[in-house]
């Protein structure tokens, strides 16, 4: 079998157990070793031995036998994003597969679980429903942290896959139920009524989901921030302390998959209806908070405005629409949680407590920045779906409005969250946030002012 190259990656094919050291192997598993464990499959195959040397980086002089051109009016010609390390020459992009989650599998082949030369069998992994083209796949400039055909490899990509060239999905498709505790607490007051279809008698509702991995056209994304791409390349190079050379040495690769936590996109309803604006569409775009979301933290909104994102969602598809929800893994506003957690300290020890008219210079002074969760990027999972007008968007945030209406969708109605819905230390959060910017209802414009100057937040203590 031809070899791709001259990194312990570079064979097109390989042999597991001659990459790895017999001679250390632990002795066989009883069937009761194995049983008594889930992982017991993953059998230890010996030390990881390289069989070459390193390479550090590539340069354009190897070039790309199959390239990407961003939004072209089919898969053939736009080509598959190819980043599986198992084919170096082949590779049109700089990063590879699974996010953050490559790491973990650097760890799996480094232990001797994992065979580095694995490819995955996509047989059966098809989406069960149909996420189809929609005008803005073949626009350039509406989707550029995405690959629309993402989901589509064995279809749009087929020819491909049978002559051997590993091109793997970036999005993963299927349908679930998920169960709220809130879902049902809204069953037993009455504000949902349970169909059978959307919304079933134990509380659980039927989605659609989809995780979406990031997938960066540079040239795109340096657009949206307006600022040159060569800037955007270097920054990324020199912030992530090196760790990707070839976005330097190799400027004639466009793609990028960024080591960075994705999106999950759940759908209330019908997904074609996406598409149709006589359709009644209610979306929440809501960036992650494991305290709030998982664990209830009462400092901030997040939990209360995704249920009333879901419960608004589901009403929705019940009375025949649409409903959407976009989960992205931005923790902390993209600071992550360890930054988050030494504000809340820091608002809270600082003299006259944790106000609101404090909330963003405080995180400004701990993190350098007050959000790095920058929108721009966030309506491309909504021109994936085909979502042109949105009836209810269930967000106050400017940022996102701005963003979602900025890149050519219509929103008819901001919804902001229900008063009975903020937790009781959350007040500085909301408050500081409509101070600053956030949509305010009518009936609460005369109080923000005030509001701002004097809602304080419970101590670190209390």
């Amino acid at each position: 079998m031809e070899k791709l190259g001259t990194s312990p990656c570079d064979q097109s094919t390989g042999n597991f157990d001659a990459l790895f050291a017999k001679s250390k192997q632990t002795p066989k598993e009883t069937a009761e070793e194995k049983r008594a464990s889930a992982w017991g499959r993953d059998g230890f195959h010996g030390e990881y031995v390289p069989s070459t040397h390193v390479v550090l980086t590539t340069h354009p002089r190897r070039g790309c036998p199959i390239k990407v051109k961003w939004g072209a009016p089919s898969p053939e010609e736009r080509g598959p994003v190819i980043a599986s390390i198992t084919q170096p020459k082949l590779k049109n992009a700089i990063g590879t597969h699974n996010g953050s989650y490559c790491v973990y599998r650097s760890i799996a082949v480094a232990a001797g679980k994992m065979d580095p030369m694995f490819r995955p069998d996509l047989h059966n992994t098809a989406p069960p429903v149909d996420i189809t083209p929609s005008p803005s796949w073949f626009d350039p400039n509406k989707m550029v942290s995405m690959d629309p055909w993402g989901h589509m490899i064995t279809s749009a990509f087929g020819s491909h896959l049978e002559k051997g060239v590993d091109v793997r999905p970036t999005i993963g498709v299927t349908k679930a139920h998920i169960q709220m505790p809130e879902s049902r607490e809204a069953i037993e007051k009455g504000r949902l009524v349970p169909d059978g279809k959307i919304l079933l008698p134990d509380g659980s509702c039927v989605v659609t989901k989809a995780a979406i991995e990031h997938v960066w056209h540079l040239p795109g994304v340096a657009k949206r921030f307006n600022i040159t791409e060569a800037t955007l390349r270097r920054c990324m190079f020199e912030q992530t302390g090196g760790m990707f050379p070839e976005l330097i040495t190799r400027s004639d690769i466009d793609v990028f998959l960024p080591p960075i936590g994705g999106q999950t996109v759940y759908i209330f309803g019908p997904p074609e209806y996406c598409h149709d604006e006589s359709k009644v569409c209610t979306v929440r775009v809501h960036d992650e908070c494991n305290g709030s979301d998982v664990f209830g933290s009462d400092i901030c909104t997040c939990r209360p405005y995704l249920v009333h994102g879901i419960e608004e969602c589901i009403k929705t598809a019940q009375n025949g629409g649409v409903g959407v929800i976009v989960y992205f893994r931005k923790e902390g506003r993209s600071l992550g949680e360890v930054t988050k957690f030494l504000v809340y300290n820091a608002r809270k020890r600082q003299e006259g407590g944790d106000r609101a008219e404090t909330y963003f210079h405080r995180t400004a002074c701990v993190a350098g920045v007050e959000d790095m969760r920058f929108q721009e990027l966030m309506p491309d999972a909504l021109h994936w779906l085909g979502i042109t007008k949105i009836d209810h968007l269930i967000s106050m945030s400017d940022m996102k409005y701005n963003a979602i209406t900025g890149s050519g969708i219509k929103v008819l109605e901001r919804v902001a969250i229900p008063d009975d819905l903020i937790p009781s230390d959350a007040h500085v959060e909301i408050d500081a946030k409509m101070y600053a910017g956030y949509f305010v209802p009518e009936d609460k414009k005369e109080q923000v002012e005030a509001n701002f100057k004097s809602t304080v937040g419970r101590q670190l203590d209390e």
